[in-house]
């Protein structure tokens, strides 16, 4: 059996106000999935294209991490959990 990670709700409450709000594209898929499918893969070291289909399809995940990457949405939402020193005790 795969292990899946899921945002806990505590940790999806200390991540979602963080979230950049304003897009030109279309509605974004499902925050919390794909964050949830993002942290996975950093975590378990495997291919973004091995990523479990219950999160969504690897390329979806991929592009998120990194146009967040390159917009340094990362960097924010990370410093934002280490000033609340949650992220240390969650991860």
């Amino acid at each position: 059996m795969r292990e899946i990670f899921w945002l806990s709700d505590e940790a999806w409450a200390a991540i979602e106000p963080h979230l950049p709000r304003h897009t030109v594209r279309a509605p974004r898929v499902d925050d919390r999935r794909i964050i949830s499918a993002i942290i996975h893969v950093l975590k378990s070291g495997c291919r973004w294209k091995d990523c479990a289909s219950e999160y969504d399809p690897p390329t979806t995940v991929y592009n998120r991490f990194n146009r967040w990457s390159g917009r340094k949405h990362w960097h924010r939402i990370l410093q934002a959990l280490a000033a609340r020193q949650w992220i240390t005790a969650a991860m």
